[in-house]
Formats: structure tokens, C-alpha cells, sequence
């Protein structure tokens, strides 16, 4: 056959008058997130123009200016009744703007702020030839201990490039929790995940456990993705769809219509069942949740600390928000099969994080085995399958967030010569030494504990209460005595602060800045605030607690 009648056949199959359609896309409604990306490229471009010395200042002001109208921008959204009447599907049905989506962004972009002093934070470490040093390494890509790494702290070079990654991982975890179909939420997934392997890898001290850290956090990260795309594939051969409300009326029985493609799988119940599995399973490892819990009490240490408060708080928050929605929106029609699973994912999850916690004697690896028994409260919450159980959830990560922040800012103050001094054995008679930064820590920890009049207790028991109302008192009965258990090594701490004589060779408390004072201060102000008077905020989180299906 000639090229000119193959040609001829082409011209011909192609209907002339059919047009693609142009996407609408509503910006208004995305502008929380485009403010995050936008600024993010514009830190990619401060590190291309301007000069080494002008930088720092220049990223912690587009960065911080961002984040600040980034959360305007969610606020004037809600005020506007996106997170309640106006609720609806954005950006072609990849986006959700409603009341959880809207509560979860608001949450983010405040911890992402605060965490966001921590980063920028040098008055910490002494002056290094003359110059002020921050958490991250001089030049991250010169190896630890060689000479180029000598002259790139003695010429002053500081790794600015943070500010735009931390960005970039703010602008997936927006988008995380609102993703509306499984490739949005596979998309974001990557762009929370990509820039925290790497600014786990950037601690200035002990470059060599934060670099294994790193490439530990990489490759069961990897391994997590993997499991998500393949749940992905089979939801997709199960329903001939991306989007969560059609399969969701797919495992409803509601579309019985069958995709011609798909005529062999579409309705078959192993690649739903197997597809649900291996999706929950990829969420699960971002949660922290035993038996996904490995990479956490490692990475936690590894990392610098302004970089582990970030993902304790901002990326779990990103990652509940992201696992409410898939059971309730995706999944509500199989919740007979997730729910025995859940029931036992979050029983050994708070077991399991409690009492593993007792053996820690690094402080980091306590607060992350302290974060994997908190992700099995939340789920408590998340097994509850009711309205109550939606608001509670949120209601516990807007807590839990600032909490962690600011004990995680706390730990980068007790400082020895080889930095952060974070074996337990450093904090005896800390109370005595600066009585001030141990009894901010003091508050954390019986935030942690769930004391009354913190804002933990307030969390744990609108937690507990979603799910015995839901029906699973059981669950409730495993949580308080979890509760009790993490009590206990919470309480150690404070003895070991308060109650030991402090070593004369003992760390020394340094003075922060501003910055850092800000991040431990607002962290104060929450914990009491919603622990003293949480009503205002629990209801707020009840108007936001209903999905747009």
C-alpha cells in the first residue's frame, strides 16, 4: 500500500469535527496550593540569581510570605462556604474543596509555618569560621568529612535550597488529603515524598546516620509507592474508572454499565478486594502505622530535627487526611471487609508503639515511637465510620501537629559538642539547669500522655468517644490502656528532668532566636488553648467533617 492512500486512510478515520475539550480549571478554588507551587519555583529561582550571601533571607521571606497567603487563601475559601455549601469536585474531578480538605490544608500550612522558623534557625550551633550555621549541611553534595566540605563551611555557603524543597512537600500534602481521583493522589504522593528523602539526608551533624536515614526512608518509600500504583492499577481493571466516586457506585452495584475494554475484570471482586489491600497498604506506611512503622523511628533520628518535626506533624496529617477519604468516599461500600483490618492494625499500632517506646534511650526514637502509638488512636477515630468519628480525627491531628513541632523544636536546644544531645541519659537535671525549656518540654509530654487540660487529652477523648459510639468498645479498652503505658515513659522523662542530679559534663541549653521561640511558643499556646477550652475548635472541626461525594 502506498504512503499517500495509508495517508488518505488516516485523514479519513479522523472525524474533523470532533475537538478535544479544554480543561476548566478553577483557580480560585486551587489557589491555596498554586501560591505554595508558584513560590516553590520562585526559591528555584532565588537559587539560580541571586547571591550566595542574600539568599537565605530572601527564601525565608518568599517562603514564609507564602505559606501565610497560602492559609488566607483557605480561610477566605471556608468563610465562603467551600468547606460546607459550596463544596463540590474542582480541576475536572482530580480535586475535592470541602470541609475536611479545607481543615486538613489549613492545618498544614500553620505546622508547615511554624516548622518553617525551625528550619531557619542559626543561632543554635556556635559560629562556624565567623559565620552563622544552620541544621543543613554546608554543600550537601560534598561527602562528610572531606576537604571540600571544609571549604564550603569556611566560605560561609549555607544549603538555601531547603526552603523551595520544604515547599514543594507542603504543595503534595495539600493536595494529598483532596485528591479526588487515584492517579491525583498517586501524583501527590510523590511530590510530598521526593523532597523529604532528600532534606532527610541534609543534617549538617552526624551527615553519614542522617544520609542512611535518608536512602533507609528512599527505599521502603519506593517499596510504599510500588504497593499504591499496583492497588491503583486493580481499582482501575475493577471499575474502568480513576475517579473515587465511580467506583465507588462500581463496588456499590448503582453502574452496572461494563466498559467494552474492560469486559473480563470490570466487577471482578478479587482485583477490588487485593487493589482496596494494597492501596490502604501504601497509605498506611505514610502513617506510620505497624507493620509499616520500620522506616519511622530510624528516619526520626536521622533526619535533621527541624526536618523530622515536619514530617511528624505536616505529612501525617497530609497522609490521615488522604486515608479518610479513600475509606469513606472510595471504600464506603466495602467497609465490612476494611474494617476488621483496620480493628487490627490500630491494636497492634498502639500496643505496639507504646510499649516499644519504654526501651528508647535516644529521645528522637521515643517521639517516633510515641508518633507510631498516636497513629493508632487516630485510627480509632478513622474505624469509628461515622460523622463524629471524621471530626474527631481532625480535630486530634490539629492538635497532635503543633504538639510535636514543638517538642521537636525543644529537643534542637539541649545541645552538647557534637551537637544535639539527644541520649536520655544528657536530660537528667535538665530541670535544674534551664527549668524553663524543661518544663515547655514537660507540657509536651503530658500533651503526649493525654493529661487533662492539655490539648491530647481534648483529642483522645473525642477520639475514643467517635469510636465507642461507633461501636467499637473494645478498641476504646486496648486504647486507654495503650494510653497508660505511654504514660509512663512520658513521665519518666519529666522524672529524669526534674527528679536527677544533673552531670557536670551535662549538655547545655542554647539560646535560640526569635524564630525558634516562636515555633516552642505557638506550640505552647495550642496545647493549653484547645486543652483548656477545646469547644470552639472541636465544632469547628465538626462543621468541616462531612466529604463532598
Amino acid at each position: 500500500m502506498s504512503a499517500s492512500a495509508v495517508h488518505s486512510l488516516w485523514t479519513n478515520a479522523v472525524d474533523p469535527i470532533a475537538k478535544i475539550d479544554a480543561p476548566k480549571i478553577e483557580y480560585a478554588q486551587l489557589a491555596p496550593t498554586l501560591i505554595v507551587v508558584g513560590a516553590a519555583v520562585v526559591g528555584i529561582l532565588i537559587e539560580g540569581f541571586v547571591p550566595r550571601k542574600s539568599r537565605y533571607y530572601a527564601q525565608l521571606f518568599v517562603a514564609s510570605v507564602a505559606l501565610v497567603a497560602a492559609f488566607a487563601a483557605v480561610v477566605a475559601l471556608a468563610a465562603d462556604g467551600y468547606g460546607t455549601t459550596k463544596a463540590g469536585i474542582a480541576a475536572m474531578g482530580a480535586i475535592a474543596v470541602d470541609g475536611p480538605a479545607l481543615f486538613l490544608q489549613g492545618t498544614i500550612l500553620l505546622t508547615a509555618l511554624v516548622s518553617l522558623f525551625t528550619f531557619a534557625e542559626r543561632r543554635l550551633d556556635p559560629e562556624a569560621e565567623g559565620n552563622r550555621v544552620d541544621s543543613f549541611a554546608a554543600q550537601a553534595s560534598s561527602v562528610p568529612g572531606s576537604e571540600g566540605e571544609r571549604k564550603a563551611v569556611k566560605a560561609g555557603f549555607t544549603t538555601t535550597e531547603v526552603f523551595p524543597l520544604l515547599l514543594f512537600a507542603v504543595a503534595g500534602m495539600l493536595v494529598f488529603p483532596a485528591a479526588n481521583d487515584l492517579l491525583t493522589l498517586f501524583v501527590a504522593l510523590e511530590v510530598l515524598s521526593l523532597p523529604l528523602y532528600l532534606l532527610c539526608a541534609l543534617a549538617r551533624r552526624k551527615r553519614l546516620i542522617s544520609q542512611e536515614a535518608a536512602v533507609k526512608y528512599f527505599l521502603l518509600g519506593s517499596f510504599a509507592s510500588a504497593f499504591l500504583l499496583f492497588g491503583i492499577a486493580l481499582l482501575y481493571g475493577y471499575a474502568g474508572s480513576m475517579s473515587y466516586a465511580t467506583i465507588a457506585q462500581v463496588v456499590d452495584g448503582t453502574i452496572q454499565e461494563v466498559d467494552p475494554a474492560l469486559v473480563n475484570t470490570m466487577g471482578n471482586d478479587v482485583l477490588l478486594l487485593v487493589g482496596a489491600g494494597l492501596l490502604i497498604m501504601g497509605l498506611l506506611f505514610k502513617v506510620g502505622a505497624v507493620p509499616f512503622h520500620m522506616w519511622t523511628p530510624d528516619v526520626y533520628q536521622g533526619a535533621p530535627t527541624p526536618v523530622t518535626g515536619l514530617m511528624a506533624a505536616a505529612t501525617k496529617v497530609a497522609a490521615f487526611g488522604a486515608l479518610l477519604r479513600v475509606l469513606y468516599v472510595l471504600l464506603p461500600g466495602l467497609r465490612w471487609d476494611w474494617r476488621p483490618v483496620m480493628w487490627a492494625v490500630a491494636i497492634v499500632t498502639m500496643l505496639g508503639g507504646a510499649i516499644i517506646a519504654i526501651t528508647q534511650t535516644d529521645i528522637k526514637r521515643l517521639l517516633a515511637y510515641s508518633a507510631i502509638s498516636h497513629a493508632g488512636f487516630i485510627l480509632a477515630g478513622v474505624i469509628a465510620t461515622t460523622p463524629e468519628g471524621v471530626s474527631s480525627v481532625l480535630f486530634y491531628l490539629a492538635a497532635y501537629s503543633f504538639v510535636t513541632i514543638g517538642a521537636f523544636a525543644v529537643v534542637t536546644l539541649v545541645r552538647d559538642a557534637g551537637g544535639e544531645a539527644t541520649h536520655l541519659s544528657k536530660w537528667a537535671g535538665l530541670g535544674r539547669r534551664s527549668p524553663l525549656v524543661a518544663a515547655v518540654f514537660a507540657v509536651f509530654l503530658l500533651a503526649f500522655a493525654g493529661i487533662p487540660l492539655t490539648s491530647g487529652f481534648a483529642g483522645k477523648f473525642a477520639v475514643f468517644k467517635a469510636a465507642a459510639e461507633g461501636g467499637a468498645v473494645p478498641l476504646v479498652v486496648v486504647g486507654v490502656i495503650a494510653s497508660a503505658i505511654a504514660a509512663f515513659f512520658y513521665i519518666r522523662v519529666i522524672v529524669l528532668m526534674f527528679f536527677s542530679e544533673p552531670k557536670p559534663e551535662g549538655p547545655t541549653v542554647a539560646v535560640p532566636s526569635p524564630l525558634t521561640m516562636m515555633a516552642i511558643g505557638m506550640g505552647v499556646v495550642v496545647t493549653v488553648v484547645l486543652g483548656v477550652a477545646p469547644q470552639y475548635f472541636l465544632e469547628l472541626a465538626g462543621n468541616a467533617g462531612v466529604f463532598v461525594r
